[in-house]
């Protein structure tokens, strides 16, 4: 009797330092990752921003400044070589190894967590895992990149622009907003990428399990590179028509004019007002294009470095 009642306590012990290596390598190879998939996917990024910050129409009473993707890709390049297309990539990056790392890291945590007694995630708990993921990130690392990041790309449309760099435009941002300043649009950011990561690590883990039951395979099995890669870009896809409209007003509320509106909530009903639903999925096509990627490109780079891991670091 005495050993049914230790073994519980026992297994937990032995979990514990399992549970720790698996987010610490979901840090490492995380991190890895989102520094390289940046330096890949950045002009598509940069167009979706410059797209979303267009604001338009015949009740807002103002022209368009570009046309769609392909015109602002001109126009930039145009008016500004291109290099003009990588404005504003410093602060990406600089924020995309910590977010990618909070992510994954999270993620391998919340996953360790919430697996069943057969080491599995069921449907909910792969979206609740992915959710937490996202939250996470949110909080810790995305709205602060995201808000200087926009902040720095609508600064390059004004006739001189202010921001001389990294640094210097985050000391102007805090000096002019304060550090509250950094935390603009937290709620529109913490929605979308709680629920960018919960579609995202939902598609991508159901995929995968139902590939590995296909091939009969353990549920911890690698999947070959290139149907990751594909898997994907549908995961990314998903992601894209299912939270474009909350991504758009995250991207008003940090903009050089987000004092024009009380909250997300009266952002929201601003754009609506002023400039149509449609307004809602500004940029859904160079977003499309390099979340896809992005996410393909992530979870290929990423699975690589924790199957390497696996095999050096036990």
């Amino acid at each position: 009797m005495n050993s049914m009642y230790k073994r519980p306590n026992s297994d937990k012990i032995l979990a514990a330092p399992a549970q720790t290596t698996g987010g610490l390598k979901g840090i490492i190879a995380g991190g890895i990752t989102g520094g390289i998939e940046i330096m890949i996917t950045y002009p598509t990024e940069f167009v979706k921003t410059q797209l979303q910050l267009d604001e338009s129409g015949s009740k807002s009473g103002q022209a368009r400044k570009y046309a769609g993707p392909v015109d602002c890709v001109k126009k930039t390049i145009h008016n500004r070589g291109f290099f003009g297309l990588y404005r504003g990539l410093s602060v990406l990056l600089y924020g995309s190894i910590p977010k990618s790392a909070v992510r994954f890291g999270a993620f391998e945590e919340f996953k360790a967590l919430l697996v069943n007694e057969k080491g599995q995630l069921t449907a909910s708990t792969r979206l609740l895992a992915g959710l937490g993921a996202g939250i996470s990130e949110a909080i810790l690392a995305v709205t602060p990149m995201e808000t200087v990041k926009v902040k720095f790309i609508h600064d390059q449309n004004s006739a001189n622009p202010k921001y001389k760099g990294f640094s210097h435009g985050v000391r102007e941002i805090v000096r002019q907003h304060g550090l509250g300043g950094l935390y603009k649009g937290v709620t529109a950011t913490i929605i979308k990428q709680g629920s960018n990561q919960a579609i995202r690590f939902f598609v991508m883990e159901s995929l995968k399990s139902e590939y590995r039951k296909y091939k009969r395979l353990d549920h911890n099995a690698p999947v070959p590179v290139v149907l990751t890669g594909f898997f994907g870009l549908i995961a990314g896809a998903a992601s894209v028509f299912g939270n474009t409209p909350v991504d758009v007003v995250k991207t008003r509320m940090q903009g050089l004019e987000s004092s024009k509106y009380k909250n997300t909530l009266d952002c929201a009903v601003q754009i609506m007002k002023n400039e149509g639903p449609k307004a809602f999925y500004k940029g859904t096509v160079p977003r499309l294009s390099r979340v896809c990627l992005d996410v393909a490109i992530t979870f290929m780079i990423y699975d690589k470095f924790i199957e390497i891991f696996n095999k050096v670091w036990k």
